[in-house]
């Protein structure tokens, strides 16, 4: 989608994506090894009483998510910024999550460029948001 296309208040939803607890474990073996994530013994004994997703791998699949609607399309060029990234619930093995974004920004740069802002805001199958943050990215006239 064009920069131009892109209306202020506008939203979108994405499809659901389950996680597993293998994905969970899996996904911060590689990227963020703490016993929350990793151990399930020590997990199920803390305030979390059980395994859950690292904040990264929230963030992770919430943009997947959002790619995967298609929305930018080829007219994106290039990321540009994350902003008032907050991670509210956590994850859980079994958790189906889904996004929705909404444009809340744009702002023209060149005759042929400028930069949207989505808030995506990612909720769980029991409805609760569980991350919530600003995604910028430089997107073709």
């Amino acid at each position: 989608m064009k920069f131009d296309e892109f209306i202020i208040g506008q939203i979108y939803k994405s499809d659901m994506c389950k996680l597993t607890k293998e994905d969970i474990i899996g996904f911060a073996e590689q990227f963020d090894p703490q016993y929350m994530h990793v151990n399930e013994v020590k997990a199920n004994e803390s305030s979390f009483n059980g395994i859950i997703a690292s904040g990264i791998h929230t963030l992770s699949i919430s943009f997947k998510l959002w790619v995967e609607l298609g929305i930018y399309g080829d007219d994106i060029i290039a990321g540009t910024g994350m902003n008032n990234i907050r991670f509210t619930k956590p994850v859980y093995p079994s958790d189906k999550l889904h996004v929705t974004a909404k444009v809340i920004g744009k702002k023209e740069l060149k005759k042929d460029t400028g930069i949207v802002t989505v808030l995506l805001t990612t909720y769980n199958d029991r409805n609760e948001k569980v991350f919530k943050g600003d995604l910028s990215a430089l997107i073709r006239r």
